[in-house]
């Protein structure tokens, strides 16, 4: 059953909230909190195996890449030496009418999008007209859409340049010329562009002023980088090494939306490969493609894609994005950065002390490289979500057509793994048996209970949830020690002996089915 992308989206947060996947943060009180959000008992499960498969492909499958978490308050200069206190900023601009606050360059970034979706139904149209439609042909020969596509490459180019240059005017002149509209006055009536930086800062302790100023990190790389020594020696790691962090992070998001897409609290898994000085293109493009196939495994190759930097941060030579065709569109869900030696280099300069390698081959000492991977785990969780979603037509008990609302999540990511029914809810026998199933079962994987309601609808409960196996204890359980094992996307159901349910289930929830 076809879903609009924007009705998907819709459906999505209703049902991320029905299902206990996430709850708007202390929305008991008047309007809650905006852009900040609580991970349910179901999206905590889901959240945990995402960064459980993220740490073990890090950290398990490779000998040299160890891990740490370091902690969410550093010493101020740390930010100093990063750039962040100068330099990490958004252009904002402000509707004059509304008095509503946006991000020029998503302002920009939304008006692209519309184009594109001018593209996308040029495309549907011509492909209901033609037998044999080449997509990929269309695109480059179909005067209108060669035009759309132009008009869109040439913007990006130019809003990455202003931001690069820092060029407010041109960005402002860009919003005029693409005639971007607020969406609550519906003018056009702008402000000129300006800086905003993103730091949240608090005081330590009772001490006021500049001396006792901290800051809430805006990315965990940072605490990776003041730690490359102590982690190198402690470990006794060799060049190359990386080291690998899932932490929070935090920024003070002008323009927050798209549900967990872009938030002020939010959380990060990024690992910091150390290389030594002129492999790190090698190094790069390894990553760039080990982390590509890493997303392949949860999510299909159609829906993600690369996007190379038009606007290369200060202290890196080459930049990619992984991209995810998210229900809104394209965009980012990983960074992959050669960054250089920046970040040692500068940490070096401000703190006074050498962080640097020793390299027993060359024999000689260095400040190492940097690769960094970078992937939003909230970011991961919504592209999984909505890769996952959705509704099918389906047989009812009578045979009549019907519907479902199922997430079919990879087995290993559910956040249930197997669900325990009990036919009959007032049959003693039958509950202390699926009791016992159950019981047998938790030691091995994450399972539930369930005996309210008809069968059928809790099936369609656990489908609602993702949970990719449901099994059934009936009258027959008890006479020979099986149960009816039911499959989440077949909806095939067959018949099992007790003792086997552990191997059946683990063989194809393990996480092992998406490191091997």
């Amino acid at each position: 059953m076809a879903i609009s992308q924007d009705d998907l989206f819709k459906k999505l947060v209703a049902h991320s909230k029905e299902y206990g996947f996430i709850f708007p943060s202390s929305e008991i009180y008047e309007n809650g909190l905006a852009a900040v959000y609580d991970y349910g008992p179901y999206g905590v499960e889901l959240k945990n195996n995402i960064k459980e498969y993220w740490w073990r492909a890090m950290t398990q499958m490779h000998e040299n890449i160890v891990g740490i978490d370091s902690a969410i308050f550093m010493h101020p200069t740390t930010w100093k030496a990063s750039g962040h206190v100068d330099a990490f900023n958004d252009p904002l601009v402000d509707n004059k009418d509304s008095k509503k606050r946006y991000r020029a360059d998503v302002l920009i970034e939304d008006a692209l999008s519309k184009i594109e979706d001018k593209i996308r139904k040029e495309v549907e149209k011509a492909a209901k007209r033609f037998e044999n439609f080449d997509e990929a042909m269309f695109r480059t020969t179909n005067t209108r859409v060669v035009e759309y596509q132009q008009k869109i490459d040439a913007y990006e180019t130019r809003l990455g340049n202003a931001m690069k240059s820092n060029d407010m005017a041109d960005l402002k002149a860009i919003i005029e010329e693409l005639e971007c509209t607020c969406e609550v006055s519906g003018s056009r009536n702008w402000t000129d562009v300006r800086q905003f930086n993103l730091m949240f800062n608090t005081q330590l302790g009772n001490v006021a002023g500049e001396e006792g100023k901290l800051y809430l990190r805006p990315e965990t790389a940072q605490g990776i980088f003041v730690n490359f020594l102590n982690v190198q020696k402690s470990t006794r790691q060799k060049i190359p090494f990386g080291i690998a962090q899932i932490g929070k992070a935090f920024r003070n998001e002008i323009v927050a939306r798209q549900f967990i897409f872009r938030m002020r609290e939010f959380e990060q898994m990024e690992m910091q490969f150390f290389v030594r000085p002129g492999t790190q293109v090698e190094w790069y493009n390894y990553w760039k493609e080990a982390r590509l196939k890493w997303h392949k495994m949860v999510n299909p190759q159609e829906k993600l894609r690369y996007k190379d930097h038009d606007n290369l941060a200060h202290y890196a030579d080459a930049a990619v994005d992984i991209q995810f065709e998210f229900p809104f569109g394209f965009k980012e869900l990983e960074g992959i950065h050669s960054r250089t030696d920046f970040d040692l280099n500068s940490h070096q300069k401000y703190s006074g002390k050498k962080l640097q390698y020793f390299d027993p081959e060359l024999n000689e000492s260095y400040v190492p490289y940097v690769v960094e991977t970078s992937v939003g785990c909230d970011r991961m969780f919504l592209a999984t979500l909505s890769n996952a979603f959705q509704e099918e037509a389906v047989p009812d008990a009578n045979g009549e057509e019907a519907s479902r609302t199922v997430l079919k999540l990879h087995p290993a990511l559910a956040p249930v793994k197997c669900a325990i029914l009990p036919l009959l809810k007032n049959k003693e026998e039958l509950t202390a048996k699926a009791t016992e199933v159950f019981n047998q079962l938790k030691i091995h994987v994450k399972c539930q209970y369930d005996e309210k309601d008809a069968i059928g609808r809790r099936y369609r409960r656990q489908d609602a949830i993702g949970t990719p196996y449901c099994v059934a204890i009936d009258f027959e359980t008890l006479e020979n020690d099986t149960v009816t094992i039911r499959d989440r996307d077949t909806m095939l159901q067959e018949r099992v002996k007790i003792a086997d349910l552990p191997g059946i289930i683990l063989a194809k929830t393990n996480m092992a089915q998406l490191l091997s």
